[in-house]
């Protein structure tokens, strides 16, 4: 049976110098492993200050200990064996900036530089005194919400040490006052913003399909070329930025998690994500691992395909629109008409494809990102490599007749204000 690990204590970030955010994030589960000084008569918790004497060796202490103990828990999937001892984090890139530096590049967070808002964070566009353009986090809510800061560290500790064209870049981050991030500024918004809102001109076939293989570049590095395989858990096309020259890059890292190297999978509690883009497993089980990002980016395909949105106000959704089209390969019932078929047929139809396995209701039966990055860079399709077998056929037809069933019931809960990354209570 699954086991699922507590999570960590809290810690008063704005406590804890920015020397230590390494240490704090190298967990190899990419949790946090810190103890707490317990204090005063009545045993309550206080946070451990750099500023006081004798602090920083017992904060360093604190870290070690957690982080060696933690190498010898057993993995999700099995009671018996233990998980390997953790490689020596790569030394990341990123630097801690003050609150002043950031407050001077936003214009002290003015209103007309705010860019972006989710359910827990506000992005502002900013501007470093060597001129570079930034795009600025700020992670909202209460200032003493656990929650807040263990999202906060786990995206620091997995974009912290990804490198690649195609994932976007962290500069660093502040804690000064509250809690920010610093990226790249990615003038082209979200690939979202450019497929639907209505003042953007509508997005040719050669950048559409230039996106899909770039997003799956940037997968497949987080899952394979990256020191720790990284689980993403919300690919969707407004966590997809666009650069100067509408090259893809993957952004949000607060739902991701690392995947020890001996692990298979791992079981998650509260299922967290984007409504029409969860595998099934994930969303009925809390079963984590590639595939389930291999199915969100199948639905992102699906969306650079058609111009539709995963969930909208049509009352279905875009898997159950577009299953039977893929079924009967009607390829152009597909395509977004906005492109008044100007595309490339042996492109669409191989995205098509790539889609249609992507989306499969058995992760066993998806592709890796690996070979879905073959696939769409031309590798050749070999119908019998997908085959899937009678019985696992019959089940992807009972899936989709389910998907149906709920459409409605997800459209609902998905067209609340707040459910563009939800919590989803079992």
């Amino acid at each position: 049976m699954p086991l699922f690990f507590p999570p960590p204590l809290p810690v008063r970030l704005d406590r804890v110098h920015p020397f230590f955010f390494l240490l704090l994030c190298s967990d190899h589960r990419g949790q946090l492993a810190v103890s707490i000084a317990r204090t005063g008569d009545r045993g309550k918790m206080k946070p451990l200050s750099l500023r006081k004497g004798g602090s920083f060796k017992k904060l360093l202490l604190s870290i070690s200990i957690g982080h060696r103990s933690s190498a010898t828990k057993p993995a999700a999937h099995d009671t018996k064996e233990t998980s390997p001892e953790p490689e020596s984090p790569q030394k990341p890139a990123w630097r801690c900036f003050s609150y002043e530096e950031i407050n001077a590049a936003t214009n002290a967070f003015d209103k007309r530089n705010l860019v972006g808002r989710g359910g827990s964070s506000e992005v502002y566009r900013g501007e470093l005194p060597d001129g570079r353009a930034v795009a600025v986090k700020r992670l909202t809510g209460a200032p003493a919400c656990e929650r807040r800061e263990r999202d906060f560290l786990a995206e620091l500790g997995t974009v912290g040490h990804a490198r690649h064209p195609n994932v976007c870049a962290l500069l660093g981050c502040c804690v000064d006052r509250d809690l920010y991030l610093v990226f790249d500024f990615s003038r082209r918004g979200s690939v979202s913003a450019n497929l639907h809102d209505e003042a953007s001109p509508a997005m040719g076939w050669a950048a559409r399909h230039g996106i899909a293989v770039g997003t799956a570049r940037g997968l497949e590095y987080l899952h394979k070329g990256c020191q720790r395989r990284i689980i993403h858990r919300d690919i969707k096309s407004s966590n997809v930025l666009l650069t100067d020259d509408f090259q893809p890059q993957i952004s949000d890292f607060g739902l991701a998690k690392w995947l020890p190297s001996e692990w298979t999978y791992r079981a998650i509690a509260p299922i967290e994500g984007t409504f029409g883009c969860l595998a099934p497993e994930y969303y009925t089980h809390g079963i984590v691992d590639e595939k389930t990002d291999v199915f969100a980016f199948g639905v992102f395909l699906l969306e650079l395909m058609s111009g539709r949105k995963p969930v909208d106000g049509s009352h279905r959704s875009l898997l159950s629109w577009a299953r039977p089209l893929l079924n009967d390969g009607k390829i152009e019932a597909l395509v977004d008409p906005r492109m008044a078929g100007e595309y490339d047929g042996a492109q669409a139809r191989r995205v098509a494809f790539v889609a249609s396995l992507c989306i499969r209701a058995s992760a066993t039966w998806r592709p890796s990102m690996t070979e879905v990055l073959e696939l769409l860079e031309g590798v050749e399709i070999r119908q019998d490599r997908w085959a899937m077998p009678e019985a696992a056929a019959d089940d992807e037809a009972t899936w989709l007749d389910d998907l149906d069933d709920d459409d409605d019931e997800e459209f609902n809960t998905a067209s609340s204000p707040s459910s563009s990354s939800s919590t989803i209570s079992n």
